[in-house]
């Protein structure tokens, strides 16, 4: 039991590195664009280093997100633990009912007879010129 805390702990941590890294990638290379904005401004006179810095930005939303979670949110690790453990007893709870022993053993069905239907043509021969 200690050693799967430590595996989940451990792999918490690990996404919250790679959050951290992506956050400074972003900061650097956001760093980078603006220079080279300011430096090139003169020739087209355009601020431009924030497109591609918004949609980035935006994935870099998503990945907090999916490391943290919502701030106080009903989306947190502890909501997801509290429903995999409702689903994994709602699952177990399926296998058991479908595993019991005798349960289909009630459940013949007597053998259904087919009935002749006599066709009818879908047209009155009255109608008929």
């Amino acid at each position: 039991m200690e050693d799967k805390i430590y595996e989940m702990a451990r792999k918490r941590v690990g996404e919250k590195k790679g959050f951290y890294r992506h956050f400074s990638v972003y900061l650097a290379v956001g760093a980078f664009f603006f220079i080279m904005n300011v430096l090139t401004y003169y020739n087209s006179y355009e601020w431009w280093f924030f497109f591609p810095m918004i949609p980035w930005g935006a994935g870099l939303a998503i990945h907090y997100f999916s490391v943290f979670g919502l701030p106080g949110g009903h989306l947190s690790r502890e909501w997801e633990e509290r429903e995999l453990r409702r689903e994994m007893d709602r699952l177990r709870h399926k296998v058991d009912r479908l595993e019991s022993p005798g349960r289909n053993e009630h459940l013949e069905l007597p053998q259904l007879r087919r009935e002749s239907v006599k066709k009818r043509p879908s047209w009155n021969d009255d109608e008929l010129v």
